[in-house]
């Protein structure tokens, strides 16, 4: 009416708007159901360690495809750990003892102690035994099985009073094995060589290949002398039986003493034995001097005296008929 122009929203724009207003009252609906949904997605991935395996089925058997695609030598590694942790039954270990008793008969002691070492299982292995009535004493060198090592030591130690006693254990478990691989890597090598020496096809071929597996044979040889070795050391052990009589001195009474006394008797000592290798070189210088020296005093003798005679022939002997002169006297004249 006063040149204004009017318009009338017609169905289309009241559908429109009616359309953007239920997708604002949507969104709204939907914004605290969204918050609360990430607030337990964060919930949940806080508490995924207490109930991962079963919340998600593929994590279980992750680790089950990790253990599947284990690298060959990784898992020989593995299984090689637990290979170093032996017990003790399963390593191999040296025994070695030494014991020193004084008994009042030492050589039915060392009847005894032989006795119980075969008993064992064992045997003799070296015996220095001395018959002297002031010092009399043996020294037996006795392998017994490892087992029976501690009981030969207490029944050998009970059979007079015990001085001394020195027990030693060496561990060999690492080097045993070393030997085992060793020795399986050589014996490939040694059928390796005899496989390529059965295919040698020169004269030149045959000798080379001869040679190195000589070579490799003598080192297979020399590995497996090792391995015996340990193993007679590890299957026996060996026990040093030191029996002393009732005169004869231990071991801990050779230790040198100190004081005057002790220093004059070790000068004493000390003056003897020089005298003693004097007199020892004189002996051994006495043929010498005989049969050298006796020949040259006889020769410078007899030189001396051819020398007198010749000085003598040549002094002149005085005349008889010059008569002597009478000796003037100085005495002047009175």
């Amino acid at each position: 009416m006063n040149g204004r122009s009017t318009t009338t929203p017609g169905p289309a724009h009241g559908r429109r708007l009616a359309r953007l207003l239920g997708t604002v009252a949507l969104a709204a609906a939907l914004l605290p159901a969204g918050c609360a949904a990430g607030g337990d997605d964060a919930g949940s991935t806080s508490e995924a360690p207490a109930g991962a395996e079963q919340a998600q089925p593929g994590a279980a058997e992750a680790p089950a495809a990790d253990r599947a695609e284990v690298p060959p030598a990784a898992a020989g590694e593995r299984a090689a750990e637990p290979s170093t942790e032996l017990g003790v039954g399963q390593r191999a270990i040296v025994y070695t003892g030494s014991v020193t008793v004084r008994v009042d008969d030492v050589e039915a002691a060392a009847a005894s102690a032989v006795g119980i070492a075969t008993g064992a299982g064992g045997f003799l292995g070296g015996d220095n035994r001395s018959s002297d009535e002031s010092r009399s004493e043996a020294t037996l060198q006795l392998r017994v099985p490892a087992d029976r090592f501690g009981t030969v030591v207490e029944e050998i130690a009970r059979l007079g009073e015990q001085l001394r006693r020195d027990v030693k254990t060496d561990d060999v478990t690492e080097e045993t094995l070393d030997l085992d691989a060793r020795i399986a890597t050589q014996q490939a090598r040694v059928e390796s060589g005899r496989r390529l020496l059965a295919q040698a096809k020169s004269l030149s071929d045959l000798v080379m290949l001869e040679s190195e597996l000589a070579k490799r044979e003598a080192d297979l040889a020399s590995l497996e002398a090792k391995k015996r070795r340990l193993a007679d050391l590890t299957a026996l052990s060996t026990i040093t039986a030191v029996l002393l009589g009732p005169n004869a001195r231990a071991p801990e009474d050779d230790e040198p003493a100190t004081g005057f006394l002790a220093g004059l008797e070790g000068g004493w000592t000390a003056f003897v034995a020089s005298l003693r290798i004097l007199l020892t070189v004189l002996g051994a210088l006495l043929p010498f001097v005989v049969a050298i020296g006796l020949p040259v005093l006889g020769g410078l003798w007899l030189a001396r005296r051819l020398r007198d005679r010749s000085s003598r022939r040549r002094v002149p002997a005085p005349s008889p008929q010059s008569p002597p002169v009478p000796a003037q006297s100085s005495a002047p004249p009175d």
